[in-house]
């Protein structure tokens, strides 16, 4: 009898031994299998992290090319027109005005060569010359002129609206501060972007209008800034400082190139009146030495040949010393 309990109870033992390390075994399983899955998970958001933060930088690169096609396009389409031009000179938009004044012109000096005694066909070339080509050089004098003012202060407004987005103004009010405090005609071209904003206008179609007036390298860099922070986010005070800071690098470099350009430039524009020059002196000190040129055929052709090589002598000097930056 007791060899029979004894026997039963090694049974229990054994079987509850074998049991106890069956279930651990499971229970290890179990624990290993959460971790692979724990791990398999971890694995799964790293690497979603990696992508995201992959990207990230792709999706900003990629805005950042559009803007800048977007702006290139821009770019090419403002082949300033006379209305733009008369906008950029600041003299309002009346292109039948511009016309008129053009038309005038031309007759003027038709009659005046007329009555100098010149063939009609002469009046009429000298006529068409400084109708057509006196009041664009003009316009276009002039225009360059307020296009170096407004360039010269456009640093000053970046850091303006930097300061004010750092003190917590929005970038609205930054550019009505321009428009108060600026000299013209940075505020004024800043006072015309504010009114169009603030009557519906999307702020980078008033920028295309701004730069269509405007067509200048730091209003093209400042409207690309604003586009892509609008897109992806971003500091705009940061981006905007560091825009302040090419725009005063490319001040500078401009001052330097015009102070090591000034020899070539002096030296260019004396090539170029020398001739002219020459014949005006001779005509007045030796009038009967220079006459035939001014009476005879061949003198005609001789003054033909010689002002087309001319022009093209001043067109070429003017490309080698119109530096663009």
């Amino acid at each position: 009898m007791l060899f029979v309990l004894a026997g039963i109870l090694g049974f229990i033992t054994i079987a509850g031994l074998g049991f106890a390390f069956a279930g651990g075994d499971s229970a290890q399983a179990k624990a290993a299998k959460r971790a692979q899955v724990i791990a398999k998970g971890g694995e799964r958001q790293a690497s979603v992290r990696a992508k995201a933060a992959a990207s990230t930088p792709d999706a900003r690169r990629q805005a950042i090319l559009k803007a800048l096609k977007d702006q290139e396009r821009k770019q090419k389409k403002a082949s300033l027109s006379i209305a733009a031009r008369l906008q950029a000179a600041g003299l309002g938009e009346n292109v039948k005005m511009f016309w008129i004044v053009s038309a005038v012109l031309g007759l003027f000096v038709a009659m005046i060569i007329l009555l100098l005694g010149q063939s009609p066909l002469v009046a009429l070339g000298a006529g068409f010359a400084a109708g057509a080509g006196l009041p664009r050089w003009v316009l276009g004098f002039l225009a360059n002129g307020r296009t170096q003012k407004f360039t010269a202060a456009f640093a000053d407004a970046v850091d303006i609206i930097v300061r004010g987005i750092k003190s917590g103004l929005p970038v609205h009010d930054c550019l009505k501060i321009i428009g108060k405090e600026c000299p013209e005609p940075l505020a004024g071209e800043f006072r015309t972007l504010t009114e169009n904003v603030a009557m519906g206008v999307p702020m980078d179609a008033a920028l295309e209008k701004m730069y269509e007036r405007m067509p200048t390298n730091e209003l093209r860099f400042f409207s690309i800034v604003l586009a892509i922070q609008q897109k992806t986010g971003g500091n705009l005070a940061e981006a905007l400082g560091n825009l302040s800071t090419v725009l005063r690098a490319r001040k500078l470099m401009k001052e330097k190139i015009k102070a090591l350009s000034a020899e070539a430039v002096a030296s260019a524009f004396i090539i170029g009146c020398l001739p002219p020059g020459v014949v005006t002196l001779i005509s007045v000190t030796s009038p009967a030495y220079m006459a035939p040129m001014f009476t005879d055929p061949r003198g005609h052709l001789m003054l033909l040949v010689s002002a087309v090589w001319m022009s093209i002598g001043i067109f070429v000097m003017r490309n080698m010393i119109n530096f663009k930056f």
